[in-house]
């Protein structure tokens, strides 16, 4: 006789799971805590290094895509000068970027309550000739030996000065009167200062940036939601009212009246294809696409390096924003971390107006693509707040 073989468990009935193990369903939160402990462990000088590589590769990549519509819309004798004025301006992005990063957040917080001062007077000069300039009826530009935005560094001193604010308030930042009105004031008084320039997209970048930091550094959730829907569904509603300019712009983006710059622009992406025509051969520059290399500048990447460049450009910009979450998490000191979520959620921010406005999901705005688009103030400011993160990065790094 045989002997008996390993009992065999008995069968569950038809239908019950009582006895197999439940799977757990992780939430956001819980990965991002997961997250956070590899990247403490990790330290910051590793994402900061990959940032750094991400951000020179995007430059490149703008500097080519410049000397390719400079190439085809400038008479040869001007093409050089072109070419290295925008040398030039990374040339000045990427020294601004090696200083910012020498001083870290840290290396200017005691001065952010003047800055704060100086970036509200700058916005008011714009608007006292013959220092301010306007430009195709905006008063965005300001002339004291070279000419620039101040309202884009603007935005940096705004979020370095909400952080610091977060972080002396600590748990009172929670409390209306002390935590969220001062802030709420300064905010929306730069939001307005800038809505009145007129660039309206610009101040609701700032007012995104603002609410942001307010919220990761433990703003209530119902306070900045609920400020945010207001003020900006406000401000949409006056102005579609008020300014004839903002009533169209949102009426291009409803359908009511057609937008040629931005479908143009579609059929510009469209002619690309998967590869594109190649750099130098795209023909809609020539053909009445204004701003093609600044405002619309991933509308020429469609054209000219196709799908593949879209993408190419999209990767980037997404290693941006994992590098960035991956240097944010491993930083130690809140005002460091705090300040530069604010600053590298800026850039990715703007970028990713950029992208909707050109693909038509977004109502048409002026906003330049960072580190790719023409325009010096916009490189170098974006450079600027890049580098500070990375001084953060180096300053943990140094103590470690």
């Amino acid at each position: 006789m045989s002997p008996p073989g390993p009992s065999r468990p008995a069968l569950q009935p038809s239908g019950s799971l009582g006895a197999l193990p439940r799977e757990r369903q992780l939430t956001i939160f819980e990965r991002l805590e997961t997250l956070a402990r590899r990247a403490e462990s990790q330290g910051p000088l590793r994402p900061a290094a990959a940032l750094f590589a991400v951000v020179l590769a995007l430059m490149g990549l703008g500097l080519l895509v410049q000397a390719s519509h400079a190439a085809t819309t400038l008479p040869p004798e001007a093409f050089l000068g072109a070419l290295g004025e925008q040398a030039w301006f990374r040339f000045a992005g990427l020294c601004a970027l090696l200083g910012a990063a020498r001083l870290g957040p840290s290396g200017i917080r005691r001065f952010l309550p003047a800055l704060i001062v100086a970036m509200a007077i700058l916005l008011v000069l714009v608007f006292v000739p013959p220092l301010g300039v306007v430009v195709n009826g905006s008063h965005r530009w300001i002339e004291l030996g070279v000419r620039f935005q101040p309202s884009e560094l603007a935005r940096i001193v705004v979020v370095l000065w909400i952080a610091d604010r977060c972080v002396r308030l600590g748990p009172w930042v929670r409390d209306v009167r002390r935590g969220v009105v001062p802030m709420l004031f300064v905010g929306l008084s730069f939001f307005l200062l800038i809505a009145c320039e007129t660039d309206l997209g610009g101040a609701i970048l700032l007012l995104l940036c603002t609410f942001a930091t307010m919220w990761v550094g433990g703003a209530r959730p119902s306070h900045v939601a609920g400020t945010f829907t207001v003020v900006a569904g406000g401000a949409l509603a006056a102005g579609f009212a008020l300014i004839p300019y903002i009533r169209r712009r949102i009426e291009m983006f409803l359908g009511t009246q057609s937008n040629q710059q931005v479908a143009d622009s579609l059929v510009a992406i469209s002619h690309g294809g998967l590869f594109g025509q190649g750099l130098g051969q795209g023909v809609h520059r020539n053909l009445g696409v204004p701003y093609l290399e600044s405002d619309f500048v991933f509308a020429q990447v469609g054209e000219e390096l196709g799908l593949f460049g879209m993408l190419l450009l999209l990767a980037l910009f997404c290693a941006f924003l994992w590098y960035s979450l991956q240097l944010v998490l491993s930083l130690r000191d809140r005002f460091d971390a705090l300040a530069s979520f604010g600053l590298l959620v800026s850039t990715a921010l703007q970028a990713m107006l950029h992208v909707q406005v050109v693909a038509g999901l977004a109502p048409p705005k002026g906003m330049t693509l960072p580190l790719v688009s023409h325009g010096g103030t916009s490189l170098v400011v974006s450079c600027l707040g890049v580098g500070l993160a990375l001084g953060a990065a180096r300053r943990q790094g140094a103590g470690r």
